[in-house]
């Protein structure tokens, strides 16, 4: 076996060793592990979506920071109505590609188009936003790096590429543990908060530094709730991801996948009520350097002990690594929409380790740049991170009410119902999230959404038209088409002497081509010509500006108009180098030849490679 170079040695360190597609089922997930794969960003969604709540309400006063609760029981509300429906979606749909899918089949392509547009965004959405309220997890306990939250969360962006490169499986191992570690320390934080609510025990907490309300900021109006309203619903993203990776689990991989979304579902509606109702009881308000999180953790274990660190370090890990489930699903549907070919098929591939390894990159690149952009500010992403969200839930559902409808299958009018009274409230919520939050910078999502579907269309016209011009329908057979064979040449040499045998075994009408640069070189290589030019015809071109490139190519173009309808083939000579530094001590005239005649019929260019020792 050949010895592997530098690079191939790093990536193994890096990404591990090759996996045969045989091994395939080995790699999914089994419940345990898809909980933690697939729900950690709607799970983590508790740590922030409460946080989102009172930001807006305390426009109204500390005396409006009640509302908190009503809100957060008609979102939980809401949130088990799209599980139930999405469950169905995962009976429906096995084969995975979540709203893409639904909304293609039953509701048309532009509204899948439309769909996987809006998750796709979602996704990269979901890495930025999950990265970013880490890092302000990790900030609040560490008030020191939060001049340096960018570079952390580029750098934990870069964690999560290489985990997940390495294989669905192995990032579920490696995620898992932080997952359910983080679904401890929230429950027990829910517990103890609990208890010492019910024991008296209670003590406000005094936030470090208040969230500042200018006095300009308006009345506590319908139109303020309504925005508390759109701002909790964030405790919703997430959702979807089970569903739209359904083949990623073992087999039964329907029943695994559903009963993962149910348990998710109950956690978080368990976890986020459970935060807000501890939010009111001890009277959090928002801080501009502290989460709501660490606040509660603070109050209920009584300053910043042991288990206050644990709490934040749980909800560190489970915001970072909440990206995972974008990174287990972005790849999936951008290989489903590129089979569709409404995307570069290079999404299509799996890499080494059976992930789609071009999805994971792509995703980490975006989220990097949008963490950038954002300057790694949580509350500025979020407002662009529910668009695509409801999008996707309302096509999706909406989708299932004419699935159940059309298919007739018994049990179809609780099915349409369940999916019509889901598609009604999250239509309902992306009207209300779409109206309040345009102005915070949503209206970005809305024209990204349209130039994204802009881009699938032209990716799909594009592979069309090369497939009607691939295709065999109404060809007829030709006649054999002749070759003529040209050699660029400087000189006599071993590269040369090999390059004309190779040109001689393809055609009988071979032809070496010089360019007359130097006179006294010209009549040298004439005399050698003699010796080892094996009667292939030598053509010497004149080049009174002492150009070798126009030459050569004004005689290409003049033997192709002699014979339009038959091959020109350029053998290029080449030499190789021993070491990757020699290259550049020799001219790159190869590789000017072949990108000048990269684009021009019936030509074809070889190299005849001579590799030369150390």
């Amino acid at each position: 076996m050949a010895e592997e170079g530098l690079l191939s040695q790093l990536k193994r360190f890096v990404v591990g060793k090759p996996i045969p597609s045989h091994l395939a089922h080995h790699e999914r997930l089994s419940k345990v592990t898809g909980l933690a794969v697939l729900s950690s960003d709607a799970l983590s969604s508790v740590a922030y979506a409460t946080e989102e709540i009172l930001r807006v309400l305390i426009i109204g006063g500390v005396a409006a920071m009640w509302f908190a609760t009503p809100i957060s029981i008609m979102i939980a509300a809401l949130l088990a109505t799209v599980a139930f429906s999405y469950r169905q979606t995962i009976y429906a749909y096995p084969s995975g590609g979540g709203a893409y899918i639904v909304a293609k089949e039953n509701i048309g392509s532009w509204a899948g188009l439309t769909a996987a547009a809006a998750l796709l965004i979602d996704y990269t959405l979901t890495v930025a936003v999950s990265i970013a309220a880490g890092v302000a997890a990790l900030t609040s306990a560490f008030p020191e790096l939060h001049d340096h939250r960018v570079g952390v969360a580029i750098a934990f962006i870069a964690l999560l590429m290489v985990g997940n490169l390495r294989g669905i499986r192995e990032s579920g191992n490696i995620f898992s543990v932080p997952t359910y570690f983080f679904i401890a320390m929230i429950l027990g934080l829910i517990g103890v908060g609990l208890w010492r609510s019910v024991t008296g025990m209670i003590v406000p907490v005094e936030p470090t530094e208040p969230l500042y309300v200018p006095e300009a900021a308006g009345a506590f109006t319908t139109f303020v709730l309504l925005r508390a309203f759109a701002n909790g619903c964030t405790a919703m993203t997430g959702v979807e991801a089970v569903a739209d990776g359904v083949p990623a689990f073992r087999k039964p991989e329907a029943k695994n996948a559903a009963t993962t979304l149910i348990v998710m579902a109950v956690v978080a509606i368990t976890m986020f009520v459970g935060i807000t109702l501890l939010a009111h009881a001890y009277q959090i308000i928002p801080s501009e350097r502290e989460t709501v999180v660490s606040q509660l953790a603070r109050g209920i274990y009584g300053g910043r002990g042991l288990p206050y660190y644990l709490v934040q370090a749980a909800t560190m890990l489970i915001l970072v690594l909440a990206a995972n489930t974008a990174y287990a699903d972005f790849p999936r549907l951008a290989s489903i929409v590129a089979r569709d070919k409404y995307l570069p098929r290079q999404f299509m591939n799996q890499g080494d380790r059976l992930a789609f390894s071009n999805g994971i990159v792509s995703l980490s690149v975006f989220a990097a740049l949008l963490i950038v952009v954002f300057a790694g500010d949580t509350h500025a992403l979020i407002p662009l991170y529910m668009i695509g969200v409801f999008i996707s839930f309302t096509l999706s559902q909406t989708g299932m009410v004419l699935r159940a409808k059309r298919s007739g299958e018994r049990g179809w009018l609780a099915h349409s119902a369940i999916s019509l009274i889901g598609a009604v409230l999250t239509g309902t919520v992306l009207v209300i999230v779409a109206v309040t939050k345009v102005t915070e910078g949503a209206w970005i999502i809305l024209l990204l959404i349209p130039c994204l579907v802009f881009v699938f269309i032209q990716t799909k016209n594009h592979y069309d038209h090369v497939a009607s011009q691939l295709s065999l329908a109404g060809m007829t057979r030709q006649t054999r088409r002749k070759n003529t064979v040209l050699v660029p040449i400087s000189g006599i040499q071993r590269a040369v002497i090999e390059a004309l045998e190779y040109a001689s075994s393809l055609s009988d009408d071979v032809r070496a081509i010089y360019v007359d640069v130097d006179p006294q070189g010209t009549d040298q290589l004439r005399r050698q010509w003699e010796t080892w030019g094996r009667g292939i015809q030598l053509v010497v071109l004149d080049s009174p500006y002492r150009s070798l490139m126009e030459p050569l190519l004004e005689y290409i173009e003049q033997v192709d108009a002699e014979a339009p309808d038959d091959y020109v083939t350029i053998v290029l000579p080449e030499f190789v180098p021993a070491r990757w530094w020699h290259h550049l001590l020799h001219n790159q005239r190869a590789l000017l030849i072949k990108a000048a005649l990269l684009f021009k019929p019936n030509t074809v260019v070889t190299s005849v490679p001579f590799h030369l020792s150390r």
